[in-house]
């Protein structure tokens, strides 16, 4: 079965369709066949019944048993030169007069009553000694006008019948071997041709590289059939890129975040390793090392969690959490950050969410340092949860700069950061809004941000409509 599968299909297809062109031809010729056979069966059964009728009137209008008997030779020229068989004879007596070439004998039959009709149903069947199959018929008759009785025996040798149906055997035989050639030939030719835009779409798969992902296959010049599969393949490509893309940015991403703590670790070591130096600026020197290590564990950390939900997919353990308690934990956490900036939060939540702990809390917290961070001093950062029909919606809201849209579409991106933001704040690596957008993600809800033109911006975490506890 593994070979028949892993044949051509243009192959398979062809041994298939010349298969059922030599069952129909064989099918439709051994019909023919039958039909044929049994017509000259029945043609000669006609045809011995009405010769023996005719010599059953001869016998009773024009002759008597001397004349019978004196001219047996007129008989066997009647005949012809068939092989039939003719006989007459005496009831229960050796016959008189007999044309048996082959000398063959009759079977027990009954002869059919003087006054009863010779119909088809009086036929006995026999063979000959070759295996050439023979039609016997037995009926009694009248001799001229004295009423002698006689019995007339007569027989058809199907010799040229079986002739005329083994030459048409073996013509169905040829015809259907025939027949198999041309369907698979043409099979072939047909499907060679019709798997033509097939091949040219394989070709132009083919032309597919990591140097040239934008190649796509033409889907109009595709058949219906096809146009399903160009379509997906096409849609594979698009995320293929897409994912290339990304790929590539967040490994350039990668390799300027790692390069600033691992430039700024080997030019403070080779300074201090250029003379001696007292214990104290050793140590000043190994806890500023230690303070771009942390940055690194951090970054490592951080791209490990998020290939991990987009990779593994994280098993989500939830609990119940009510929100104002959350909420308020994690605002007192953050108020001592807040009033060094004169900023106030204020938590208005009520509600149960069904949730991850840790997750959630690390999804909070990142949008309270990135609202504290951003937020103008001497303003409120607002923590809300608000339940809806749809679920529970925990936002974050803070009164900034207005962020133009094409920054707010790439937030949520990993190492994305404005030119603003980084010249600010270094100690950013730009992962945490990906953090979030993955944690998200893994709870089956959505992370969304929006900003008025007066510089609200407002963070929206989303949360499935499973999520709300009752």
């Amino acid at each position: 079965m593994n070979f028949w599968r892993t044949r051509s299909l243009t192959a398979r297809v062809t041994i298939l369709f010349a298969l059922i062109a030599c069952a129909i031809v064989t099918n439709l010729g051994m019909y023919l066949y039958s039909s044929t056979r049994q017509a000259l069966e029945t043609r000669a059964d006609y045809s011995l019944v009405g010769r023996v009728e005719h010599f059953r009137t001869l016998l009773h209008d024009l002759y008597n048993v001397k004349q019978i008997e004196d001219r047996p030779a007129l008989f066997e020229t009647m005949l012809g030169s068939e092989q039939d068989v003719l006989m007459f004879g005496y009831p229960g007596q050796a016959p008189f007069v007999r044309v048996n070439p082959d000398n063959m004998t009759p079977p027990p039959m009954k002869p059919v009553g003087l006054n009863q009709p010779l119909t088809l149903a009086a036929l006995q069947p026999g063979e000959r000694a070759d295996g050439v199959r023979v039609r016997w018929v037995s009926t009694e008759a009248e001799v001229g006008s004295d009423g002698t009785k006689v019995v007339i025996i007569g027989a058809h040798v199907m010799t040229q019948e079986s002739h005329i149906l083994s030459e048409y055997y073996w013509h169905v035989i040829g015809a259907a071997a025939i027949a198999v050639l041309l369907a698979a030939l043409l099979g072939f030719l047909v499907l060679k041709r019709g798997f033509l835009p097939l091949t040219a779409m394989a070709s132009r798969a083919a032309e597919v590289s990591p140097t040239n992902i934008a190649i796509r296959l033409r889907e109009e010049d595709a058949p219906h059939e096809l146009r399903r599969l160009a379509a997906s393949f096409n849609a594979m490509l698009d995320r293929l890129s897409d994912g290339y893309e990304h790929l590539s940015q967040f490994s350039a991403d990668l390799a300027h975040e790692i390069r600033t703590p691992i430039g700024a670790l080997m030019g403070q070591t080779q300074v201090t390793l250029n003379k001696v130096r007292n214990a104290a600026e050793y140590q000043q020197v190994l806890e500023s090392n230690l303070e771009e290590l942390q940055r690194l564990s951090r970054i490592v950390e951080n791209i490990l969690f998020l290939a991990h939900a987009d990779h593994a997919g994280l098993s989500v353990e939830k609990s119940p959490l009510v929100l104002a308690d959350e909420l308020h934990k994690i605002a007192e956490y953050f108020e001592g950050v807040a009033e060094e900036r004169d900023i106030r939060l204020v938590v208005d939540a009520s509600g149960v969410l069904q949730a991850n702990p840790v997750m959630w809390r690390r999804a909070v917290s990142n949008l309270v340092v990135n609202a504290v961070r951003y937020a103008v001093p001497g303003s409120i950062v607002r923590l809300c949860g608000i339940p809806r029909e749809e679920g529970i919606c925990v936002e974050v809201e803070n009164q900034g700069d207005p962020i133009p849209q094409e920054q707010l579409d790439r937030l949520f991106d990993r190492f994305y950061r404005g030119d603003k933001s980084r010249s600010e704040f270094t100690e950013s690596n730009g992962l945490g809004l990906a953090i979030v957008r993955a944690i998200m993600t893994v709870h089956g809800g959505q992370a969304v941000v929006a900003c008025s033109e007066g510089g609200l911006i407002r963070f929206s975490l989303r949360f499935p409509e499973g999520s709300v506890r009752a």
